[in-house]
């Protein structure tokens, strides 16, 4: 296809009716639900293996207190709660890179042949960005549990509840994931032209304040080592963001 045609496929993408981009929206949405719940069967089916995956951040945390890697149900439902729980979130995230290549669906034919260079681009590396926060996120875990099982001293006794645990691991991924997208942010900000990569770079030292702050704030164990897990590479990524944007601006 020429440029050509691929600016006239992008005029008439413009120029549809609204009514017809909700009717794609919810085209685009229903395959992004379809994928959820397959996902939601698959991990309902394998839900042993992914909690006991799931459980090794624990079992590591309690191993270096000496202590048995066992979670406690106060609960009739609370086992059938956590399976639901665990086979949702697994769901969604199975359902990630699916979601991100419908949206890149939707907005594509709306884009001239450049712009859909750069989205295509953006898509992939927001899902990649995501996964690497969830990773980092997983292995920093051990430590911000063990911290927070010291930290009320030597005398308590822990009774884990796992779906306490599960939806404190899983906000943890979260955010992780999350804050990973800010270099995604800073290179798109960068070329719709509303910051310049010489402003950010004069403006850095305010920059990575912000980032340690932030990553103080929002880290939900509050523990030093987690804190600098996500604030170091944050910080990298400002000033490879910066290097990126300008790259793509000449």
């Amino acid at each position: 296809m020429t440029d050509t045609e691929t600016e006239v496929d992008a005029k008439k993408a413009r120029l549809m009716p609204w009514t017809a981009h909700l009717r794609e929206l919810r085209n685009r949405l229903m395959v992004v639900g379809a994928v959820v719940v397959v996902g939601l069967v698959v991990c309902f089916i394998f839900y042993p293996q992914i909690l006991q995956f799931l459980q090794k951040p624990y079992c590591s945390a309690q191993a270096l207190r000496g202590n048995k890697c066992d979670f406690y149900v106060t609960g009739v439902l609370d086992p059938l709660s956590l399976r639901i729980k665990v086979s949702l979130y697994g769901g969604l995230f199975l359902a990630l890179p699916v979601a991100m290549f419908e949206l890149w669906r939707f907005i594509a034919p709306g884009l001239k042949h450049n712009e859909k260079r750069y989205a295509a681009a953006f898509v992939a590396a927001t899902t990649v960005f995501f996964a690497m926060g969830v990773a980092l996120a997983f292995y920093s875990f051990p430590h911000a549990l063990g911290f927070l099982l010291k930290i009320g001293g030597s005398d308590l006794q822990d009774i884990i509840s796992p779906i306490s645990y599960l939806s404190f691991i899983i906000v943890m991924m979260a955010l992780f994931g999350a804050a990973f997208e800010f270099p995604v942010l800073l290179v798109a900000i960068q070329m719709v032209g509303i910051v310049t990569p010489g402003k950010l770079l004069g403006f850095w030292r305010f920059a990575v304040i912000g980032i340690f702050v932030i990553a103080a704030t929002f880290t939900p164990s509050g523990d030093p080592f987690s804190m600098l897990v996500m604030a170091v590479p944050l910080t990298v990524f400002y000033f490879l963001a910066i290097g990126v944007g300008k790259l793509l601006g000449k």
